[in-house]
């Protein structure tokens, strides 16, 4: 036989054992399920707002995504929607968590949709064609008007409804685009009559706006209604018997071309299917506990009590 053809079938055989040793070895690989990392190409990039809650939220994303196999990069702390949502347009960003009526309300400023389904199916209705949202989650977090119970009982306050005749004396915090957001100090004026005697720029649901409640700098607020400062603080929510703040689901909202991996939608949904305002506002308590945690970690614990990672 040639010596040419010995080694061709030499060769041959060798690819053959390679590729029955391949074969025989993958069944007992505990990763044989898991896909594949996609491309670099196909790297999400998870975005979040510049606050505490948005930014663990992301993070559970991210890892959710991470331990299915799918490469992401994190971009947290990018600011408000108005920053945020030009990225999702543009694709510098590819995913973030959103609550369904402020993003209606961005996308819509005459949107007067306040319960949970109407809204999430205009802000389906409204998004433009290259960015998607999948499951809304039962977890709701709400923009409030908070006072302090010293104020409330005070002034005998329990309701927006209420508050017309003290607006003239009450400077109110927030962050610096609840100033001009339809639901913001618009809203509260066209449904309350409440013209405020001074806005005063903050931060979004965080220490500066708490601190100016306990100080007494500002007599109302804009806090989120999982905030822990809220019970620690024994603040007041004022209700709004008027649906000024719609409903508030919290909803992955992302680049429709990173949903070709069916895993993408399926991980997302399945962290919407798990969360609800009750587990949020826990895990907003863990992040404010005195050892502050990595929300890293947090992010890892929660995902594994769930049963997703």
């Amino acid at each position: 036989m040639p010596v040419r053809t010995t080694r061709a079938l030499g060769a041959l055989l060798l690819a053959a054992l390679a590729f029955l040793a391949a074969a025989c070895g993958g069944g007992g690989d505990p990763l044989a399920s898991q896909p594949q990392a996609p491309a670099a190409g196909d790297t999400i990039r998870v975005g979040s707002a510049n606050f505490t809650e948005n930014r663990l939220l992301a993070e559970i994303y991210a890892t959710a995504l991470s331990i299915r196999g799918i490469k992401v990069e994190r971009q947290f702390g990018i600011g408000s929607r108005e920053t945020y949502f030009p990225g999702l347009r543009d694709g510098s960003i590819d995913l973030v968590p959103d609550y369904t009526g402020n993003l209606l309300q961005y996308l819509d400023t005459n949107a007067t949709a306040t319960a949970p389904a109407d809204v999430y199916a205009q802000v389906q209705q409204k998004l433009p064609p290259n960015l998607k949202v999948l499951e809304a989650s039962p977890a709701e977090d709400k923009d409030a008007v908070v006072v302090t119970r010293a104020f409330a009982t005070q002034n005998n306050l329990t309701s927006l409804d209420q508050i017309g005749p003290l607006c003239g004396n009450i400077v109110f915090g927030g962050p610096p685009e609840f100033q001009t957001r339809p639901y913001g100090i618009p809203g509260i004026q066209k449904s309350y009559g409440c013209t405020f005697k001074e806005f005063r720029s903050l931060d979004a649901g965080g220490p500066l706006t708490v601190a100016a409640l306990r100080d007494g700098s500002v007599q109302a607020a804009d806090l989120f209604t999982t905030d822990t400062s809220i019970p620690n603080n024994d603040f007041v929510i004022l209700a709004d018997p008027k649906s000024n703040f719609a409903a508030q689901q919290v909803v992955p909202l992302i680049n429709a071309s990173k949903l070709s991996n069916p895993a993408v939608a399926d991980v997302l949904n399945l962290i919407s299917q798990k969360m609800d305002t009750a587990t949020l506002t826990d895990l907003n308590k863990r992040l404010d506990a005195p050892d502050k945690p990595d929300p890293a970690q947090v992010a890892r614990d929660w995902l594994s009590s769930a049963g997703i990672g």
